[in-house]
């Protein structure tokens, strides 16, 4: 007789999170605790994100297949979306659709303490992301951004402008 797989609690004190840190250069450096996926959930995404002043987790962008929310736990900052800014503190709630550079988007620590959020997203795949302030995209298959980089089948990223004809490379 097999037994069934153990199922997780289905509940997470935020505190006991451990958090791994995510820097590159200067201008970005995070802490973060995936929270949904160990969990089991795998259409949803969530991770706890803790930001230090003055830096941002990640580039501003804009995802063609995923919406995101971002709930403020604690510390202050600014949401970057589109081309507007927007103060955010503790209690307030963003959200982020999927869409082009209308709805880029990058959450940014403010200058006197740390900012720490909750980032949610739908886990579709696959999944455009695009970079206006770089010019870049990115493509993401067989697991959504934020998923299990050991499923993905692609990962990559180019500058828009090497983009080439859709026919060059076939035969005639």
């Amino acid at each position: 007789m097999t037994q069934a797989p153990k199922i997780p609690a289905p509940i997470v004190r935020l505190n006991d999170l451990p958090l791994s840190p995510q820097t590159h250069g200067r201008r970005f450096v995070a802490a973060m605790a995936s929270i949904a996926a160990p969990l089991g959930a795998t259409h949803l995404g969530a991770r706890l994100v803790e930001v230090p002043p003055g830096k941002a987790a990640w580039p501003f962008h804009a995802h063609h297949a995923n919406d995101e929310m971002f709930v403020i736990l604690s510390g202050s900052g600014e949401l970057r979306f589109g081309a507007g800014r927007h103060a955010v503190g503790p209690g307030m709630v963003a959200i982020c659709p999927a869409g082009g550079a209308e709805t880029a988007h990058q959450l940014i620590a403010g200058p006197a303490e740390p900012l720490r959020y909750l980032a949610i997203s739908t886990m579709r795949e696959p999944d455009v992301m695009e970079y206006p302030d770089s010019g870049k995209i990115t493509v993401f298959a067989g697991a959504a951004p934020g998923g299990d980089k050991a499923r993905r089948r692609v990962a990559a990223s180019f500058r828009a402008c090497d983009a080439v004809d859709y026919w060059e490379g076939e035969e005639a």
